[in-house]
């Protein structure tokens, strides 16, 4: 049987006192890329600070690794929202490196493994090239590049990504995605990845995880993205349609 990656029992999470995610029960199993997806303000960042243990919880429980979230941070990268990649005169080999021991103030000692690792990290996302630039000199999708390379340091079991795909361009979504689903395949890594475009992942996705109206439903793409799904979730008609290129488009007055 697969074990599961995360666990979630009834659980609901609040944002300034009013619940944001109500008696959500759902599991996602280890060495799947999970999509997740919702309109601006459903929850997507919320859950996954909730798994991070960065959020408490009203009520239910939340396993993470077979853990409560937050008691074991070293197999879990994370990529929140919006962080930005600070300090212009740092070079993206900078960037990664004060990463490593969470250190803030200086860059850290790196041991020969530490510098592998952090190779590895930006070859897996293509960044090698970005190495020895500075920060001020990227674009916006050069840095959310190295920023996902960031969370992928010590490869990770469990990879936790807030809209990694944003400022990038088409291209570069799409390689980026590719590469992530490639991971899961060949680490057995377990991807949970926000993003506004579910187009965007149709190829690595195992499955989907939609967010609206406080409540979740997660299940194949079929099983979710459909005009009766969604129309449930939001209680209001929502109009799923697939192009002829197999592009997915979701329309309704709800959203």
């Amino acid at each position: 049987m697969q074990a599961e990656a995360i666990c979630c029992e009834n659980v609901t999470v609040a944002r300034n006192g009013k619940p944001v995610l109500s008696d959500l029960s759902l599991s996602i199993p280890t060495g799947q890329f999970v999509g997740l997806f919702g309109p601006n303000g459903a929850g997507k960042t919320t859950f996954l600070r909730a798994l991070m243990g960065l959020l408490p919880l009203q009520q239910g429980q939340i396993r993470v690794l077979g853990q409560s979230p937050g008691a074991d941070m070293g197999d879990i990268g994370y990529m929140p929202q919006n962080r930005s990649a600070n300090g212009a005169s740092l070079t993206g080999w900078d960037l990664l490196a004060s990463g490593m021991s969470g250190n803030r103030w200086g860059l850290p000692w790196l041991s020969r493994a530490d510098r592998l690792a952090i190779q590895e990290a930006l070859d897996s996302v293509d960044a090698s090239d970005l190495a020895a630039r500075r920060l001020g000199e990227l674009s916006g999708g050069e840095r959310q590049r190295l920023l996902i390379a960031q969370a992928l340091i010590g490869s990770p079991r469990l990879l936790l990504l807030d809209e990694p795909l944003a400022s990038l361009d088409p291209v570069r979504m799409r390689d980026i995605a590719e590469r992530l689903g490639a991971l899961v395949k060949q680490r057995g890594m377990t991807v949970l990845c926000s993003a506004h475009d579910i187009n965007a992942l149709m190829g690595v996705m195992d499955s989907v995880m939609y967010v609206a109206r406080g409540h979740a439903r997660l299940g194949s793409v079929d099983e979710v993205m459909t005009t009766e799904a969604l129309s449930a979730l939001y209680g209001a008609p929502v109009e799923v349609c697939r192009t002829p290129s197999g592009r997915l488009l979701v329309s309704a007055d709800a959203l």
